[in-house]
């Protein structure tokens, strides 16, 4: 496949909320007039799931803007989208969904190529000190670069 990963959006909040135990490519069923909207930049992965229903994977609660230049073929900004996977994966993250309680996340949307795909996570939830912790270390890490800019700009 000619062409890299341009990332048209990540789910920042989703590494904040969650701890990704493993990630999965997988491919997205849209309409024409998605896709332009996509291109543009204009979604919203915040408060995304996917969720598995009837042998199926399905991605809830993404927001994708209306194609200002499209008509009756806009779709519902908000709307369940069919996520394209193998029979065997979905089997193998519906057992990691109902044995070990994990969520599936999407992590970021992307054109790989001329296709766009959506990088699914699979989730466990961070505990409220999980989040502290990890904030004290990102804010360690800064001041020390912070000090260590200073120390080689004198």
């Amino acid at each position: 496949m000619a062409g890299g990963k341009k990332i048209i959006s990540s789910n920042k909040k989703a590494y904040h909320d969650y701890f990704i135990e493993e990630s999965i490519e997988c491919g997205i069923a849209l309409a024409g007039t998605e896709v332009k909207s996509l291109r543009r930049g204009g979604v919203n992965l915040k408060d995304s799931y996917a969720q598995i229903r009837n042998g199926e994977m399905f991605v809830c609660g993404m927001y994708i803007a209306p194609y200002e230049h499209g008509n009756i073929f806009n779709r519902e900004p908000v709307r369940d989208r069919k996520l394209l996977l193998h029979k065997k994966e979905i089997t193998r993250l519906l057992g990691y969904v109902k044995q070990k309680g994990l969520t599936l996340v999407p992590l970021e949307l992307y054109l790989s190529g001329s296709l766009i795909k959506v990088l699914l996570g699979v989730a466990r939830g961070k505990k409220n000190y999980d989040k502290r912790a990890d904030i004290a270390e990102k804010e360690t890490a800064r001041e020390i670069d912070r000090r260590l800019k200073g120390a080689f700009a004198e």
